[in-house]
């Protein structure tokens, strides 16, 4: 019976504004857009204060923009010219302290799997640069989470007890929480409330112990119904 842990990419292994900056400074150009960035600014500033407002940075750029007019279409565009930039000057990304180490003793102990809604682009190359390019043993791309996350943790679930790591709880964690897997919540959130999750804290690294204890461990974990946040 082998052990599996699913990680999510942005907001739980890639850290960083850049990527996001990005993300708003290219839908801003394709739309010819004077306000966007400051109306971006103010939704990010709404998020920071008020986590669960939206579902993270993406959701708030998203928001923003629609709400002075731009279409689905030139938001989809600037999202892909962003990805065009990962992991470079213009979209630099930060690994949590010592992904790399944390990965590679983690993977032998427990199958890797990245799961992201982020399509194909660029993602070799980001990983790189976090230190996490051999750590892997599979990678999906374009997942459309939640419903996308299924499949993955099903083959994982046959096989062994499984852990769901991510920063949104609906895209990340409930799919896994439905199925009997494990879960780990990351990010602004987990400090207002981790809920269901098995585990939760601010950052991936704060959880390196316990995920590891997890993957190392000959009984399975059972998901808590009131799990306070570690921070």
């Amino acid at each position: 019976m082998g052990r599996t842990v699913i990680f999510d990419f942005d907001g739980t292994i890639s850290l960083g504004d850049g990527p996001l900056d990005a993300y708003a400074r290219c839908v801003a150009e394709l739309a010819g857009s004077d306000t966007l960035l400051d109306e971006v600014a103010a939704a990010r500033a709404v998020a920071a204060d008020q986590p669960g407002t939206y579902r993270d940075g993406y959701h708030a750029v998203a928001a923003a923009a629609r709400a002075v007019g731009i279409d689905d279409a030139t938001l989809s565009a600037g999202y892909l010219r962003s990805r065009e930039q990962l992991a470079t000057d213009a979209a630099p990304v930060i690994a949590p302290p010592g992904l790399g180490a944390f990965l590679d003793q983690l993977a032998q102990h427990a199958r890797l799997v990245l799961v992201t809604n982020a399509p194909a682009v660029r993602i070799p190359e980001a990983l790189e640069v976090l230190g996490a390019d051999a750590a892997f043993a599979d990678i999906v791309c374009s997942a459309a989470k939640p419903a996308g996350l299924e499949a993955v943790l099903q083959q994982a679930l046959a096989t062994g007890p499984a852990l769901s790591i991510g920063d949104i709880d609906e895209f990340d964690l409930e799919p896994a929480r439905r199925l009997g897997a494990d879960t780990a919540l990351v990010g602004p959130t987990a400090l207002h409330g981790a809920g269901r999750a098995t585990y939760a804290a601010e950052t991936l690294d704060q959880l390196y112990a316990d995920i590891t204890a997890w993957a190392t461990t000959s009984v399975p974990t059972t998901p808590t119904s009131d799990a306070p946040a570690r921070a």
